[in-house]
């Protein structure tokens, strides 16, 4: 399969090639509920969205593999390493490390502003030294970067039916609602490695607080205080959900069933959170295998309705882009794990 997508996207160098298919193993490895989705994408489509995903990843496992104790330790380094490979990259159009070739060119293909990956590598130096956030207006100024801008990064992977920036917002949102809904399931996960990612002052309106986070954590037992904030906290995120909902119909036909499934597995999680009790401190919520291949099925139904009403619409990764210019003032991380 791997080379069937890689055919169909016209990628023939051989470097190149494996390049995508070690972002593909990425993402097949550590997203497989965003793996599956994006199987319903045309399959000339697929390499990008690869890569994309890859990057993303591998500048979060930089991040997470930091000792929360000492944050500025030798992971620092090897961000800044990242960046100035990526900023290389994203110039010159080639690189010698994989992920960065495989983004680059990907970059290069769908004429991706570069603006969005330095935007994103902003968010991961925060996290390096960021612990929590006073607001949710502080919150979103960082998913900004480590958010907001992979929605505008698939943008042109997926296509629209309007002008790019018409459907521009809702791509964010979305790319919002994904990491919220990663915030809210990985909050003990998130604890452990010195980090809090739901909102002070929404903790603190329901008298919580980190120590009461730490000692829930420690204990194992729930607390009402906790479980009211942590629900206050779903309701804002299904908030983002139905904001970003509209934009799927801006989509290229063929592409909007991956982007509703996404959308309908990632809301599963919240699910699956408030059937749990909201015990995100203590355990990773799971979306039921039976509701993720119902999900997946009709997805694949959807692809062969929108594949038979309008054929497979020109394929965005046909003759490669020139190079994009910079675009200035492209204002926890991004792309969806798994949903199990």
């Amino acid at each position: 399969m791997s080379d069937r997508e890689l055919d169909a996207a016209r990628i023939t160098d051989p470097a190149l090639r494996d390049a995508y298919r070690h972002c593909r193993a990425l993402n097949a490895r550590h997203g497989k509920t965003y793996f599956l989705a994006t199987r319903l994408l045309p399959v000339e489509r697929r390499p990008a969205v690869h890569a994309l995903y890859g990057f993303a990843r591998w500048a979060d496992d930089i991040v997470d593999s930091l000792d929360p104790g000492d944050r500025t330790a030798d992971r620092g380094p090897a961000l800044v390493r990242l960046q100035e490979r990526l900023e290389d990259g994203l110039s010159r159009g080639h690189s010698g490390e994989p992920v960065v070739q495989a983004v680059a060119d990907t970059a290069r293909r769908y004429a991706i502003p570069h603006d969005h990956f330095r935007d994103f590598m902003t968010a991961m130096r925060a996290d390096l030294v960021v612990t929590d956030y006073p607001t949710y207006a502080d919150l979103r100024g960082y998913m900004h970067g480590s958010a907001a801008v992979i929605g505008l990064q698939m943008l042109p992977v997926l296509g629209t039916v309007v002008p790019r920036e018409e459907a521009a917002p809702y791509a964010a949102a979305l790319g919002v609602a994904f990491q919220l809904t990663n915030f809210l399931r990985d909050v003990g996960e998130d604890l452990d490695r010195g980090r809090v990612y739901v909102p002070a002052d929404l903790l603190a309106a329901h008298g919580v607080d980190r120590d009461l986070l730490h000692r829930c954590r420690d204990t194992g037992r729930p607390d009402a205080r906790v479980t009211a904030a942590l629900r206050e906290f779903e309701a804002l995120t299904r908030d983002v959900y139905r904001q970003a909902a509209p934009g799927i119909a801006l989509l290229d036909p063929i592409a909007r069933p991956c982007i509703r499934t996404a959308h309908v597995l990632y809301g599963g999680i919240l699910d699956a959170v408030a059937r749990d009790g909201y015990a995100v401190l203590h355990r990773r919520a799971v979306v039921p295998r039976r509701r993720r291949a119902a999900v997946a099925a009709d997805g694949l139904a959807r692809v062969a309705a929108a594949r038979f009403r309008h054929g497979r619409t020109a394929p965005a990764a046909a003759p490669p882009a020139p190079e994009p210019r910079p675009v200035a003032g492209a204002a926890r991380r991004s792309f969806p794990e798994e949903a199990a």
